[in-house]
């Protein structure tokens, strides 16, 4: 019976000592309430999309809402919050700033100007190779590549793709 009392004890010291010094990281500081619905955006299809210079977020030019792509994710400021969506057209949930990337809050106010070099990209291109424009540093050297060859041209999208979606 002493035993018995001594391993309970015992238990119960570990399980208190475990709990006190190694708190549950299941608690990110990551908020999301899934399906909120957003007023005035509808995108009757998969909407083309450019890259913001030196951010390797991409936007979508033809939207007049801002919806940014980035990291695999839709991200969209409303009415001063910010929302989170794995697909352009949602469901969407609610971001707590916290969690929006920097880059997507301290884009450039003029991000929307196009520079030479930089095309419009269709949507299943960009979601297919982010990661690897990304890991490459791709953009990087965009404006600096020959006028010729564009991101539509050869890099494992296709050559000759009509990029004017």
């Amino acid at each position: 019976m002493k035993k018995r009392l001594l391993i309970a004890c015992y238990l119960i010291g570990a399980f208190a000592f475990f709990g006190l010094f190694f708190p549950n990281a299941g608690n990110a500081g990551i908020e999301v309430n899934i399906n909120i619905p957003l007023p005035g955006i509808v995108i009757p299809g998969p909407p083309a999309m450019m890259v913001v210079p030196g951010a390797y977020v991409y936007f979508t030019p033809d939207v007049e809402a801002d919806l940014f792509f980035y990291r695999g994710y839709w991200y969209r400021p409303y009415q001063g919050q910010w929302y989170i969506s794995l697909e352009y057209n949602g469901p969407w949930g609610y971001a707590a700033i916290e969690s929006v990337p920097h880059v997507l809050i301290n884009l450039p106010r003029n991000y929307r100007h196009v520079r030479p070099g930089y095309d419009r990209l269709p949507y299943g291109i960009v979601k297919r190779n982010w990661r690897a424009w990304e890991g490459k540093r791709y953009w990087d050297n965009c404006e600096a590549r020959d006028d010729q060859v564009r991101p539509h041209q050869g890099h494992g999208m296709g050559r000759g793709m009509g990029m004017g979606m």
